[in-house]
């Protein structure tokens, strides 16, 4: 077995212990706890009571934190003409119909969110199994097929995050910095939650939230209690 650091040693300690509590007492624990040279992501997964086999399980949306995500998101639009035109003067970093298309099927995927217009599906759907498994295939319900190009690129530039029920019915994403504002971080923690409790599935029987950790990109999970980071 791997001898730990005495940075890893630390944070496990501080952490020992320390399970079920508040969403300020977990940020302010990941803060303090945060020793490395990059600003680290803290990120957050929820275990739910569904499984995403089933049709009628499928957790997926969308939610704008209110302090965003601290994450410079590179954003590639499917669209050709005014619409084009749109994409760029909005701030997308690649914007294509079938030349995006060659690039993703060499393998040159540079972005982190993709958009398209509706005209554009038949050549995007056929780029489903580079893009689905990177969960960035555009889809209407997340607002990532749309004809309003402009403001789809702004919310995602914006600090804009997806979500979707992978297999176990977990969900994970990241819901700000490090260096941000302890209250900030709980804010947009809740906003995420509540996001994930709107879209509860008409299938999900059962308790729906089962568990919430809290981590750094390189530090230790913490559990916060359900009602607590819903505001319940």
């Amino acid at each position: 077995m791997a001898k730990l650091g005495k940075r890893t040693r630390a944070a496990r300690e501080a952490f020992a212990g320390k399970d079920e509590i508040s969403v300020e007492e977990a940020v302010a624990l990941i803060k303090a706890n945060t020793k490395t040279k990059f600003d680290e992501t803290v990120e957050i997964a929820m275990n739910l009571g569904v499984d995403p086999r089933h049709a009628d399980q499928m957790v997926r949306g969308v939610v704008s934190l209110p302090n965003g995500t601290g994450k410079t998101t590179r954003v590639a639009v499917f669209a050709r003409g005014p619409k084009a035109d749109e994409a760029t003067a909005a701030g997308a970093d690649v914007v294509g119909a079938e030349d995006l298309m060659e690039q993703v099927q060499a393998g040159n995927i540079n972005f982190d969110r993709c958009i398209a217009t509706p005209d554009m599906m038949p050549i995007v759907d056929r780029l489903g199994k580079i893009l689905g498994p990177r969960n960035l295939m555009p889809n209407p319900k997340v607002g990532t097929v749309t004809m309003d190009v402009k403001e789809a690129v702004e919310a995602a530039k914006g600090g804009q995050v997806q979500f979707k029920a992978e297999k176990g019915g977990v969900v994970h994403a990241g819901v700000g910095k490090a260096s941000f504002d302890e209250a900030k971080l709980a804010e947009n923690i809740r906003a995420f939650v509540n996001a994930v409790s709107a879209a509860k599935p008409t299938g999900a029987k059962g308790t729906y939230m089962k568990k919430i950790a809290l981590s750094s990109t390189m530090g230790p999970g913490v559990t916060v209690d359900v009602s607590n980071a819903t505001g319940n």
